[in-house]
């Protein structure tokens, strides 16, 4: 009996679809249409002879078939990708710099390069951490890329991650309770002290500045001592900080992009560098 052809194509649909438990989302992100992601996984399906998904008009389910299955679809893909690259790109050389901001340079990015490192081991990365706002304005001339965040639908560059920004406070003290709350926050060019201070002044809430650092670990450090309340991205939440809800009487907050930023003059290698790092941010989100 032969064996099924396990198509990538259809891998990948395989996993957009169990990542994110919605064929509308996956073929969102696969840039395909919905039917076009059903039929893919309906394909894979038919050749294995397994069901890999329970459908029903409100919810996606993976089946134990999928759950076992998704590890090697993942492992086969990752080693299409490293063997493709590595024939394509063994030859790249030159330097990347790149800027991106503290939480993504120190928590996100380190976990990549890895893997850059094996696919384009000619390539030199520097990388320096700051706000947006600055890095940006040295897009070009210190910076073949820079990794920033914008406001929901207002930034340019490709975007590679939705965040939301999460009031958060100690795990261990009440200070959202304090009167007037004291509050963390970066320099003035930064968005997240642009959005606390307005939508605290727009609430009434009595409140003060009573700590400044364009350092996100000693913001992160001052609040988890129960010092001050801030504005971190949900997903870098330390363990011990707490996000804050409705019930806490802080106002709402704006959604956020992340977005890749390419000079105009990049190179050819860093060019390549940069859509491995867009691909593998995207697959993160």
């Amino acid at each position: 009996m032969s064996r099924p052809d396990l198509d990538p194509d259809l891998l990948r649909a395989f996993v957009a679809v169990c990542e994110h438990l919605s064929f509308t989302h996956a073929a969102r992100r696969l840039n395909r249409t919905q039917a076009a992601v059903s039929l893919q996984v309906q394909r894979l399906e038919e050749r294995l002879g397994v069901k890999l998904f329970r459908r029903s008009t409100t919810r996606v389910e993976m089946t134990g078939v999928a759950e076992s299955f998704l590890i090697d679809a993942r492992r086969i893909l990752t080693l299409s990708e490293q063997a493709v690259a590595r024939l394509s790109h063994l030859r790249v050389a030159g330097q990347v710099r790149i800027g991106v901001m503290e939480d993504y340079g120190t928590r996100v990015i380190p976990r990549l390069l890895p893997e850059i490192a094996e696919i384009f081991p000619l390539v030199q990365i520097e990388m320096e951490i700051g706000l947006t706002a600055r890095l940006l304005k040295r897009l070009g001339s210190s910076f073949d890329v820079v990794l920033a965040m914008h406001p929901e639908g207002a930034g340019k560059g490709d975007l590679v991650a939705r965040e939301s920004a999460a009031w958060v406070a100690s795990r261990d003290h009440g200070t959202e309770h304090t009167d007037p709350l004291p509050v963390a926050l970066s320099y003035p060019d930064c968005l997240f002290r642009q959005w606390a201070i307005e939508v605290l002044n727009a609430s009434g809430r009595p409140w003060r500045l009573a700590y400044v650092s364009q350092s996100t670990a000693a913001i992160e450090a001052l609040v988890e001592q129960g010092l001050a309340v801030s504005i971190l991205k949900s997903s870098m939440l330390g363990q011990g900080l707490r996000r804050l809800d409705g019930s806490s009487g802080l106002p709402s907050l704006p959604g956020a992009e992340i977005r890749l930023h390419r000079a105009a003059n990049i190179s050819p290698g860093a060019a390549l560098v940069a859509d491995h790092l867009t691909q593998k941010l995207r697959q993160r989100g």
